[in-house]
């Protein structure tokens, strides 16, 4: 059989959006929509450029190339691709999303009863964490079965925030409007959903994705790739419209969520102030599970990529990345999101860089001729990025600080394209490497 049935794609794509739709997607858009105020939806415009749009177009590069990783870094080397690989599991994984899914849990869930003190996040961590690894380690049919209760319960609520965010708003678009996206509310916007990490998942699910469709029989390349396609549009379609549901609850909760510091306490704020507490307690339960069964899916993957790569076991992977996960997520999610920041501005360049010269693949007579020397100039860049962005502005080269859009963390842009256009020239020069 090479043809899915409508039904098929359309539970492809539910299954690609579920994938998707974590922690970090429904407490950033909020954010950025307090922060830019009435530049909201210039805001939103970059926001799903990199949280919707670049994430689509690696599922697509992904697909085209069959689904791995490894096959899409292939250019780069071996070494050099299974050290992006490394990084991009360390991001997703015990470094950044996985300690989020707890603390924003936590936040969502617990803090309004017990406050936000040390004490009980790491009595919650510590719970929450044990019951991760208790699923790692002895999963059976107990995650699929509460992925299928969560799935439909987290659109059902979605559905229900999307609806009150836009019919019964707390308030209208507030006018304040925060100094980092007064100039440049667009490319404020596009720095923010690099927070989201769907990117660099994508890089993770695409392989997951295409398995799924040759799972329904599929074999022939072409379609894998058509079908992929068309299940990152549905998840894509979905989480721009949760996106711009929560962009205008942000917007509009100014006058109820001045002080929040971060996107749960205003969706907290928000479901209190409409719903009351039985809808913050629903709100509550849903995330918590939707982290929970994230977590799971995180930590498993690193450990079958580092058991796979490095032949280290497999217990041994999960029981350090869940106790790594722990010690993190007692930092506070203010805290993680800030060090997380310079680590994705600096990883990032890398992962748009490599979609985008994979989806040219055609265009280029030796591929690795074209992507090592744009790929180190977007490492170098992108480093230095991330430098500043963790406040080391001295370390970084001062003609580096006044490239263009280098005040927006976006340095590397015009360099790269620089690069790719002197050796797209040589490569087209020299032509094809003899056999």
């Amino acid at each position: 059989m090479n043809h899915l049935k409508t039904a098929d794609v359309l539970g492809l794509g539910f299954m690609t959006f579920a994938l998707f739709l974590g922690a970090g997607n429904i407490i950033f858009p909020p954010s950025v929509g307090m922060a830019a105020g009435a530049s909201v939806w210039s805001a939103a415009l970059g926001f799903l450029l990199t949280a919707v749009g670049l994430p689509l177009l690696t599922v697509v590069a992904l697909a085209r190339v069959g689904g791995g990783m490894a096959r899409l870094t292939a250019p780069l080397g071996r070494r050099a691709g299974l050290l992006f690989a490394v990084a991009v599991y360390l991001a997703i994984g015990p470094l950044f999303a996985t300690p989020r899914t707890a603390v924003v849990s936590f936040e969502m869930g617990v803090a309004s009863f017990t406050g936000n003190a040390p004490l009980p996040l790491g009595l919650y961590t510590l719970a929450y964490f044990a019951a991760v690894l208790f699923l790692v380690l002895n999963p059976g049919r107990l995650l699929e079965r509460i992925g299928k209760m969560i799935t439909p319960v987290l659109i059902i609520g979605l559905l229900l925030l999307g609806g009150a965010a836009v019919f019964a708003p707390a308030g209208e678009v507030g006018n304040s409007i925060a100094p980092a996206y007064r100039e440049a509310p667009l490319l404020q916007g596009f720095l923010q959903g690099y927070l989201t990490m769907d990117t660099l998942g994508a890089l993770v699910f695409g392989i997951v994705i295409a398995t799924a469709i040759r799972d329904h029989g599929i074999d022939m390349a072409h379609r894998v790739t058509r079908y992929s396609i068309l299940a990152a549009l549905i998840a894509a379609t979905g989480l721009a419209l949760v996106y711009l549901a929560l962009f205008r609850l942000g917007a509009t909760s100014q006058g109820i969520a001045a002080g929040a510091q971060n996107g749960v306490q205003i969706l907290t704020t928000y479901v209190r102030y409409t719903f009351g507490m039985p809808g913050e307690l629903l709100l509550a339960l849903v995330i918590t599970l939707a982290c929970l069964t994230t977590a799971v899916g995180l930590i498993a993957a690193c450990g079958e990529f580092f058991r796979s790569q490095f032949g280290l076991p497999y217990r041994t992977v999960v029981v350090l990345t869940s106790l790594f996960s722990l010690l993190l997520a007692n930092q506070g999610l203010t805290q993680l999101i800030g060090v997380s920041l310079p680590v994705l501005v600096g990883l990032y360049p890398l992962a748009i860089v490599l979609v985008l010269l994979s989806l040219a693949d055609r265009l280029w007579r030796h591929p690795p001729r074209v992507f090592v020397p744009v790929m180190a100039v977007a490492l170098v860049f992108g480093v230095s990025d991330g430098l500043v962005a963790a406040g080391f502005k001295a370390a970084v080269p001062t003609f580096l600080a006044r490239l263009p859009l280098a005040e927006h963390s976006l340095g590397w842009l015009l360099p790269v394209l620089a690069t790719l256009l002197l050796v797209a020239v040589i490569d087209r020069a020299l032509g094809r490497p003899q056999a």
